[in-house]
This record gives structure tokens, sequence and C-alpha cells, in this order.
């Protein structure tokens, strides 16, 4: 839902109460009562003096993170006895020096320099073991039954939807950021007054660059899609011919249903035509001093950090184009089910420069990279947040040409709020049928340590959903010990 969507409102306690109507009239009563409860803790709540934006980037076919984060020392060769083919050189993986860490001595995939530098710098943090969970699980409990267990394991469907609403055990009908918006977008208009005004926020709180997807899935609040070169906006329709159909949309007509067409298609049209001229002037390549890789990554998280240039209100409170405080955006690259050609042609173990893995490496580290620096160029490296997820990790042990489908997985959070240069969770013991591998299998697919809830909860705190909410984004974390692990500042 953008600004020019909602009826010109006598006061904040009236949006709420026409918005808790609506949610009644369109919602079931279970996810009504849920969604009135975001209603009146907003409506409780003061508003935000402060920008803050978390960007997930998905790694879409399941990420090969044995292969991103490697043990060396006395661990390597235990990796590469089970890995063959696909390990690398022990003498060409990055290493990284954790100032906290677990005691182990590990590497990062020789094509990661960029991740390298950040890690260094202390603007990475690495999170080991994660997936989804319903309940905290071990290998004896798996074997017995005796705890519920996400369904179909191992699916790119069922885990992507686990992955991005946080509701493994429930049918999916929001994601966790949708959840997070519908708690605290209202609250951006009331930044500048009482009442939404032309310097209240002008798009929604959620916005993709990938396209639908089910993490920014709102009850009431909608996401906002942008593609890599700006909104889209009517083809040929320019001039005169624009006029006149802003002018067709402007007419009243009797049938409601007409009118309200009339009404989303002018909002649509200007809302994007009000995101275009907000970024047009971050249109030249090298804007921020920054090149950024021309991928498909890349360029996502190009438009990303042009949005945010638009739309982040600083913290003197001036009001800019889009005039947001809070935002979401949602980045996808797809590639990473390396069931074969993983590493390239697979004439030798050493053959890093090649593959589809490390190819799609080199973009990630290449792409983050550029964006962390235009984030400090526009001076929100502490304000911005961005970090991985993926379907799943992958086997342990090789297939002959690739991995395939597996569970828990290592990932990365990323800019100036992250307690960086440290490595948080439990690396899994590297036997594909160790305590930490899943018994039904003899590939190596590592039950998580840490849940899906715990890893986002950690961000949505730092974002600033209060502790007295945090069950109602994510309603398993009452089932964890720990709803924040440490690796995001103080918020």
């Amino acid at each position: 839902m953008n600004h020019s969507d909602l009826p010109h409102l006598q006061s904040r306690r009236s949006f709420f109460r026409q918005a808790a109507c609506a949610a009644v009239g369109t919602l079931s009563i279970a996810t009504t009562l849920r969604d009135l409860r975001f209603i009146n803790t907003a409506a409780a709540q003061g508003t935000f003096t402060d920008y803050k934006a978390l960007v997930c980037i998905f790694l879409s076919g399941g990420n090969d993170s044995n292969n991103l984060i490697i043990p060396v020392g006395s661990e390597y060769g235990n990796y590469a006895a089970v890995r063959q083919n696909l390990a690398l050189p022990e003498a060409a993986v990055l290493p990284i020096a954790p100032i906290v860490g677990d005691g182990h001595t590990y590497g990062l995939h020789p094509t990661t320099t960029k991740i390298q530098t950040l890690f260094g710098e202390g603007k990475a943090a690495m999170l080991f073991n994660v997936g989804p969970l319903v309940h905290p699980l071990t290998r004896a409990q798996y074997s017995a039954n005796s705890v519920p267990k996400p369904p179909q394991l191992f699916s790119h469907s069922d885990q992507v939807t686990h992955w991005q609403t946080s509701l493994p055990d429930q049918p999916p009908k929001s994601g966790w950021g949708g959840r997070i918006a519908d708690l605290l977008h209202p609250l951006q208009y009331e930044l500048v007054g009482a009442v939404p005004t032309a310097n209240s926020a002008k798009i929604a709180l959620c916005t993709s660059i990938a396209g639908a997807n089910t993490f920014e899935v709102g009850n009431i609040f909608a996401q906002y899609h942008v593609s890599t070169t700006g909104a889209v906006v009517l083809s040929g329709t320019t001039g005169a011919r624009l006029q006149a159909m802003k002018d067709i949309l402007a007419l009243s007509n009797p049938n409601l249903q007409r009118t309200a067409y009339a009404g989303v298609s002018k909002n649509a049209i200007d809302t994007g035509d009000l995101l275009n001229a907000a970024i047009a002037p971050t249109a030249p390549t090298n804007y921020w001093g920054v090149t950024f890789p021309n991928t498909s990554l890349g360029n996502q998280l190009k438009m990303i950090a042009r949005l945010i240039e638009a739309g982040r209100r600083p913290s003197s409170g001036t009001p800019t184009g889009l005039d947001m405080s809070r935002q979401i955006f949602f980045a996808s690259v797809g590639g990473y089910d390396t069931h074969t050609s993983q590493i390239g042609t697979g004439a030798a173990p050493t053959d890093t420069t090649v593959g589809a893995h490390t190819n799609l490496l080199n973009e990630l580290s290449e792409a983050v990279f550029a964006f962390q620096r235009a984030m400090e160029q526009i001076g929100a490296s502490n304000e911005v947040t961005s970090f991985t997820a993926s379907d799943f990790g992958r086997t342990f042990k090789t297939n002959g040409q690739g991995s395939d489908h597996a569970w828990g997985s290592h990932h990365m959070i990323f800019g100036g709020a992250v307690k960086g240069q440290r490595t948080y969770g439990t690396f899994p013991v590297l036997q594909v049928s160790g305590p930490d591998a899943v018994p039904t299998s003899t590939e190596g697919r590592w039950i998580p340590t840490i849940a899906v809830d715990q890893y986002s909860a950690t961000l949505a705190k730092w974002f600033g959903v209060s502790s007295g909410d945090m069950a109602a984004v994510f309603p398993n974390i009452g089932h964890f010990a720990s709803s924040d692990l440490g690796f995001m500042q103080p918020a």
C-alpha cells in the first residue's frame, strides 16, 4: 500500500480503525486477530527518528556453503577426503582471522576476495549451520521422530517457503518481512506530523527488485516491485497520450468497481513517476565513485542503493524524495542448484577458476562489496544490513559432478551495524554419518543448530521490532533458547 492509496485521514486513530475494519472484511478470524494486534501495537508505539534498511539476498537453488566456508589446518584432510573432486585446494582458500570464533580455523572460497576484505574490516560476519526448524532438533530426536520437524525437507519449493515465511509448520500465508511491514509500516506516515502529508512515506516498506516473493507478503501492506532500471512505466504512452489516459482515469463514474480500478491505475502511474524522478540523479554509472558489476545481482543491488539514496530520511529529519524511515528489500539470483558442473569441467580438484559455483560466488562477492562501498559513500553503512538466505545447504559428499539437496547451511551478514570479523553458531562435524548429520542420509546433510527464526529475529530486533512483538512476527520463536544471536550492534 502506498501513501496515495490512503484516504485523507483526520487522525492517526481513524487510520488504524479503518485498517482494522479492512482486515476484518478480508481475512480469516485467526489472521485478523493477529493483524489487530499489529495495528494496536503500532498505534501505541512512537514514531521512528532514524533510518534502517534490511536487504535480503536470496541465493536461489540452494548454495553449497560447504565450499563457501572451508575448514583448514588439521580439519582440512577430512573435508578433502569426503568432498573429493569438489574439494578446493587448501593453498587457494582465502584465510580469515576472526577476532571472536569457535577455536577452529576457516577460510573462504578463493573467488570471494571482496568478502574476505569486508570480513577483515569488521563489516561481515559468518553464521554457521542455519535452517528451518520447528523446535531444536538432535540426531537422536530425528531418528525417534519425537520432535516435530519441517515437512518436505530437501524440496526446493517447500524449503524456500520455510525460509521466507519462518513458519515451516503452517500453510504459507505471509512472509516474515511482510509481517514486519504490517507491524511497522504505519509508523512511517507519522514522521512529519499527525496526519499523512506530502512529505510522508511514498512507497511500501517492502520493495522487491526480483519480482514477486513470499518473504515480503504481508496481510495488510503489499510489496512494491521495481526493475533494475526503475519503476515500470507504460511503454509508448507519453506526452498527450499519457495525459489523456490520466484525464480518463480522473473522470467520475457511478460504478464502484470502475472507480476503484481507475484509482489503482492512477496511483500506479503517479507512484512510478515519483519513484523514477527520485532515483534519476543517481543514474550515472559511477555515481558514488563505485562501479557495480554488470551482473544480475550487481544490477539489483545498484538499484537498491539508488532507492536508499532517494528514499532515506537522514537523521536530520529533512524530508527526501520518498521519505522513508524503514525499508525492506529483496534481491535474488538463481543458478545455485549445482548438481552438475559445480567446479567447472571436473578435470581436477584444482580447477577453481571456472565452473558454476565459482562464478556465482564471485558475482556475490563483487556485488556485495560494491553495495557496501556505496552505502559508505551515502553515509548509511550503519543503517543498512544485508544478509544471505537460500533454499537449503547441499550435501557434504560429492555426487561425482556436484552436490545435492541438503538442509543446514552457512550464511553471511554485511554492514556497519554488524558485529563483524566474527563467526557465530556451531560448525558441523564433517562426517557424513556424524553427530550433526541426518541419520537417514549417507551424503552428509546437516541438521541445523540455529533456526531461521533466530537468524531472522536477530535482524528484526535491530530493525525495530520490540521484544513484545517478536512472537507476533515469529510465532515459533519461543521454542528456541534465544531470539538474539548477538551478531548485530545494539539497536
